[in-house]
């Protein structure tokens, strides 16, 4: 039995965070919709409410059903879930004068509190709210005020419920971190059993419990999650798992050839299949980026059907799937706005009609990594940039032909090794380059030209959801861009990406 914390969501964007902060203290939990509670046991521990972006005071603010959990598990309840349960037992919520936004600082923190325990007086802490609570509810007890905010937290006395005004699982919130390790191991008594080791242990039983001797097929991409997976599988099952490896024309400049000889050199039983040409001849003429992500996707499928059918008695699918995906699909409103078509083997479970099976999917990205390092992964695969399942089908803005991608896959080579030979390569979290369709004059010689653009592109982020463009010192772009415009031919111009996201995202399509 694996202990659990449960998260309810109201819709807060920082929602994923408490979870991965609670999974930082080697403490499984799980985010489900506030009005999806699901049926549980001795297993959980202890309960977590989200913010949300609703007023309490709101005719259709989201209310969940505590009855089985208010008293009877420890139950921590964070900026709108602190409002709601003020509210609900009583105590007042008002509008506030102006929107409480913020770093602030606590002027008051009862010590002797074991939720406040080690949390200085004037702690940082991070705002996000319109609402503030201006009256207690019967029974509730002060535990830290702000200037600005005199009930900041509060505890109800005779039960383990407690609630916090600010947000804990952001960094801004310095002792964050510290208040929740207060609740999580010593109000619910998490043992933080919850590590790497102990995920693989336990997912190669049950893997092996799964499947049996059944063969199972999975797509590699060269990325960290499907590589995972595929270790895990092939810990649990051995040559019964079937991998493999697509060169759809669109990937870095001999990226099928190394990552082909990574795999096989981690005894992985692989397949590459060149298909360069099915993929090139599909988009040929092809400009809107959506329609470019969808043939990308059908004939991936097409592909991967196919070779799947030659191995015999196949009777599962993996899939590198992980848990934000998995959160995603069951949102409180919802599976979010569609910003892009994503790349990936949705459409074959449904055409193989095989079943499926997906061991990441209860970890947060940077967990994968965690249990790939533990599994023996090399480091220049688990740290590699996110590169996205189209590839450079949505990196090369207009049609695409096979001469465009061999200047960018040259291009891209240039910028990826300088900032691996100049030690940058960690400091960014994705890194690529662009094709313009745009042609400018330039002067190479004593001749005049009129070739093509080429866009550098890096972020730091923690995860995608938000990123700001890498401040790449001055002399390494200048020492790339004119790298580049020597060695690549077609290429007279190179220009810096230096918008974030938002507004921006990371990718240009």
């Amino acid at each position: 039995m694996q202990e659990t914390i449960l998260i309810l969501d109201f819709g807060s964007q920082y929602t994923q965070l408490i979870a991965r902060r609670v999974r930082e203290l080697n403490v499984y939990c799980e985010i489900h919709p506030f009005n999806k509670i699901p049926d549980y046991g001795d297993e959980v521990k202890g309960v977590i409410l989200s913010g949300s972006p609703s007023s309490v005071r709101d005719a259709g603010a989201p209310v969940p059903d505590l009855s089985n959990i208010k008293g009877k598990l420890p139950l921590l309840g964070v900026c709108y879930g602190a409002q709601h349960l003020a509210y609900a037992n009583g105590g007042n919520v008002e509008a506030s004068d102006s929107r409480e936004y913020g770093r602030s600082n606590l002027s008051f923190s009862d010590g002797s509190n074991e939720l406040m325990k080690g949390v200085p007086e004037t702690s940082q802490v991070w705002m996000s709210h319109g609402d503030t609570i201006t009256k207690l509810p019967d029974g509730a007890k002060l535990i830290g005020s702000t200037k600005d905010v005199e009930v900041a937290a509060f505890c109800f006395e005779n039960e383990p419920t407690y609630c916090i005004q600010f947000h804990p699982e952001v960094t801004h919130s310095l002792d964050g971190l510290t208040l929740l390790r207060n609740f999580v191991v010593g109000i619910c008594g998490c043992d933080q059993s919850h590590t790497p080791d102990s995920f693989i242990d336990s997912t190669v039983a049950q893997l092996k419990a799964q499947l049996g001797n059944d063969k199972v097929v999975l797509g590699l991409s060269g990325g960290v999650d499907s590589s995972v997976a595929a270790m895990l599988l092939s810990k649990a099952i051995g040559n019964n798992l079937y991998c493999i490896f697509v060169d759809n024309g669109l990937l870095r400049k001999d990226e099928f050839k190394t990552v082909l000889q990574t795999y096989q050199g981690l005894g992985l039983n692989v397949k590459g299949v060149d298909s360069k040409a099915e993929f090139l001849g599909e988009l040929a003429g092809v400009s809107d980026p959506e329609t470019k992500r969808k043939i990308i996707g059908r004939v991936f499928i097409e592909v991967f059907d196919k070779e799947a059918h030659l191995i015999e008695d196949v009777k599962w699918l993996a899939q590198g799937t992980i848990y934000p995906d998995v959160i995603e699909s069951v949102s409180v409103n919802g599976p979010s706005a569609t910003i892009k078509s994503h790349h990936n083997v949705g459409g074959l479970p449904e055409r193989m009609k095989l079943k499926v099976v997906e061991p990441l999917n209860t970890l947060f990205k940077d967990e994968v990594r965690e249990v790939g390092k533990h599994l023996g992964l090399p480091e220049r695969l688990l740290g590699r940039h996110p590169f996205p399942g189209p590839g450079l089908a949505i990196r090369i803005l207009g049609d695409i032909t096979p001469e465009k991608v061999r200047i960018l896959q040259e291009v891209d080579s240039i910028f990826i090794n300088g900032l691996l030979e100049h030690d940058l390569y960690d400091e960014v979290w994705q890194a690529g380059a662009i094709f313009l369709p745009v042609n400018s004059v330039g002067v190479m010689g004593d001749e005049r030209t009129y070739e093509n653009a080429v866009c550098l592109r890096a972020v730091t982020s923690r995860d995608g959801m938000t990123a700001d463009w890498c401040h790449l010192p001055y002399e390494f772009l200048a020492k790339i861009s004119n790298e580049i415009i020597n060695k690549v031919r077609g290429i007279n111009r190179v220009v810096y990406d230096i918008s974030s996201k938002p507004p921006a995202t990371i990718e240009w399509e």
